[in-house]
C-alpha cells in the first residue's frame, strides 16, 4: 500500500493536565500541507491549548507533535518558528508608534534578513506582499492602520519569518464584514502558494465558507472529523454541544410602549480633548431590543457607560424613566439602578463581577444593600446563598454552587450569573454589552432566549455587540456607530451584513 504524503502538522496523543482540570484528552489528528483547516469547540473544550502546545507556549504531559513527518520538540515559541510555524493572536501584537517595517523585523534582529540592513527586510516586505496579496506601505505607522491593515501586517510579520504553517486565533473578532471577505481571500491566495492554514474560530459561517477540513472538540477530545463541504452549521453546533442546539432565534414582533430613556445631543470629550461621543440621539421604548452595530472603538463601551452613570457626559440631556439628567446633573450607577436601570457591562471580569468573591456574592453585587439580603446592615448569608440559588436554577448557571468563587466558573456561566442577577431585578431599561463574548454556543442560545423574554415582559433593551449575526437577530431596530457619532439606522428586514459593514466602516449612512 502507497505511504501516505507526511501531513504539515500531526498531533499524536498530546495530553495536557493544569492540575485538576485535563485540558486535552490523547488528542491525535492529522493537518494537511496546503489546506485549510478549522477547530472548533466549546470554551475550555481544549482548542486554544492544543494551539498553545503546537506553538510552544505551553509543554504537553504526553504526546509528540510531528512536523513534516519528522517528530519536533515545542519548547518555546522560537521552536515553532524555527519548524516553520506562525501564529496570529486575536490581540494584535504590534507597536502602534512603529512603522509596519519596523513591526516586522522587531524579534528578528541579527537575522538572516537584517544582514543587508533595512534596505533588505523592504525588499522582502514588498516581494511577501506581492506574492500573497497582502500590499502594505511599510513605511506607514501602525496606528495610523485600520483593524483590517494592521491584521495584515500580522500576516505578513509570520510570513517574513518563514512560516510554512499559520495559525489563526478568532481572526476576524474585530473586522467588518468586507474586512472579513478580504482576510478569507488572503487565506485562500495562500493555500494556493502551499501554505497551511489553522483557522480557530467559534463562528460556524466562517468555518463552512473557508476550510476543506473541520475537527470538533469536545471536553478536551476530537469527537468528530469533516470534510466541510459535507457538514454545516447546524452539525457542527450539535456535534460542539452535544445536542440540538436552535441557532434560529424566534421572536414575535414588538410591542412597543412608552420611552423609558431618551438620550438628546449627548456628547462625551475625554482628559485629552478627543472627542469619544458626538451629538448622540436615541430613544429607547418599552418591549423593544435595539442593537447597536460598529467596529470595536468607535464609542459604543463610552455610549454604554454614559447611559449606565459610570462616566458623566461632557453635554447634552438624559432621560431615564422621566428622570433628567445633564452634564451639569449626572447620574451615577447607584442612582440608575433605583430608576430601574440594570446594566451587564461588556467586561465582566472588569466591571460585572469581583473574580474572587463567592457565587453569592456576585448574584447580589450592586444590591447589596438592599432587602432582603442585609439585616441591621450585615449581609445575611443564608438569604444571599439562597438568592444565588434560585438564580442558577432559573439560569442554568453551572455548577449550582453559590459558595464557589467565580472565577471558578466558565466564561459562558459567568455571564449568564450577571445576566441573572440583572433581569432578576426586572428592570425597564436593561443596557447589554456584548451579551454573548466569549460564550459557549449552547449559552448564547439561552441568553438570547432570556433577552427576548425581558423584552416581551415590556422592559426597552439596548445590545452592543460586534457580532452582527447577533444583532440582525435580536434587534427590532438598527442603529450604526462610527467614530462616536450614529451614522444611521436600519429596520432588521432591510439590513443584511454588507449594507451594515459599509456603514461601520463609515463609507455609507442609510
Amino acid at each position: 500500500m502507497q505511504a501516505l504524503t507526511p501531513a504539515a502538522i500531526e498531533f499524536r496523543g498530546i495530553d495536557k493536565s493544569f492540575g485538576v482540570v485535563h485540558a486535552v484528552r490523547g488528542v491525535s489528528l492529522r493537518i494537511e500541507a496546503g489546506t485549510i483547516t478549522g477547530i472548533v469547540g466549546e470554551n475550555g473544550a481544549g482548542k486554544s491549548t492544543l494551539m498553545s502546545i503546537l506553538y510552544g507556549l505551553y509543554r504537553a504531559d504526553a504526546g509528540e507533535i510531528w512536523v513534516d513527518g519528522q517528530p519536533v520538540e515545542m519548547a518555546s515559541p522560537r521552536d515553532a518558528i524555527a519548524h516553520g510555524i506562525g501564529m496570529v493572536h486575536q490581540h494584535f501584537m504590534l507597536i502602534d508608534t512603529f512603522t509596519v517595517l519596523e513591526n516586522m523585523v522587531l524579534g528578528a534582529e541579527g537575522g538572516l534578513m537584517l544582514a543587508g540592513g533595512l534596505a533588505a527586510a523592504r525588499a522582502e516586505l514588498m516581494r511577501l506582499g506581492r506574492d500573497y496579496g497582502l500590499t502594505i506601505d511599510p513605511d506607514a505607522r501602525v496606528a495610523d492602520l485600520s483593524v483590517g491593515e494592521q491584521q495584515r501586517v500580522e500576516i505578513l510579520k509570520v510570513l517574513f519569518r518563514g512560516a510554512r504553517t499559520l495559525i489563526l486565533d478568532e481572526p476576524s473578532a474585530v473586522l467588518t464584514p468586507q474586512e472579513t471577505d478580504r482576510l478569507f481571500r488572503i487565506l485562500q491566495t495562500l493555500k494556493d502558494r502551499g501554505v497551511t492554514v489553522v483557522l480557530i474560530t467559534h463562528k460556524l459561517r466562517e468555518i463552512v465558507a473557508a476550510t476543506d477540513r473541520v475537527y470538533v472538540m469536545r471536553r478536551g477530545q476530537i469527537v468528530a472529523e469533516r470534510r466541510t463541504v459535507d457538514t454545516g452549521t447546524e452539525e457542527l453546533a450539535e456535534l460542539m454541544v452535544g445536542r440540538k442546539v436552535h441557532l434560529d432565534l424566534h421572536k414575535a414582533p414588538p410591542r412597543r410602549g412608552e420611552i423609558l430613556l431618551q438620550a438628546e445631543h449627548l456628547s462625551l470629550i475625554d482628559g485629552r480633548g478627543v472627542q469619544l461621543l458626538d451629538d448622540i440621539g436615541i430613544e429607547l421604548r418599552a418591549g423593544e431590543i435595539v442593537g447597536i452595530a460598529g467596529v470595536t472603538g468607535n464609542g459604543q463601551s463610552e455610549l454604554l457607560q454614559v447611559l449606565a452613570g459610570i462616566r458623566p457626559p461632557s453635554g447634552g440631556r438624559l432621560t431615564v424613566c422621566g428622570h433628567a439628567l445633564d452634564a451639569r446633573r449626572p447620574g451615577n450607577p447607584a442612582e440608575m439602578r433605583s430608576l430601574g436601570l440594570a446594566h451587564v457591562p461588556e467586561d465582566r471580569l472588569r466591571q460585572g463581577m469581583v473574580a474572587a468573591f463567592a457565587a453569592s456574592e456576585t448574584s447580589i453585587l450592586g444590591y447589596q444593600d438592599g432587602p432582603p439580603f442585609t439585616r441591621h446592615y450585615l449581609l445575611d448569608g443564608p438569604a444571599v446563598d439562597a438568592h444565588c440559588a434560585r438564580l442558577m436554577e432559573r439560569f442554568d448557571v453551572r455548577p449550582r454552587s453559590p459558595t464557589l468563587r467565580s472565577s471558578s466558573f466558565s466564561g459562558g456561566n459567568q455571564q449568564k450569573l450577571v445576566l441573572a442577577r440583572e433581569i432578576a431585578r426586572e428592570p425597564k431599561v436593561l443596557l447589554v454589552g456584548q451579551p454573548t463574548r466569549g460564550v459557549d454556543i449552547g449559552a448564547i442560545e439561552f441568553i438570547h432566549r432570556e433577552l427576548v423574554k425581558a423584552r416581551d415582559a415590556g422592559c426597552a433593551v439596548l445590545v452592543v455587540s460586534v457580532e452582527l449575526d447577533e444583532i440582525l437577530s435580536l434587534a427590532d431596530r438598527i442603529l450604526v456607530m462610527f467614530a462616536g457619532r450614529i451614522v444611521g439606522e436600519v429596520a432588521p428586514d432591510r439590513a443584511d451584513e454588507r449594507r451594515l459593514g459599509l456603514m461601520m466602516a463609515g463609507a455609507d449612512a442609510a
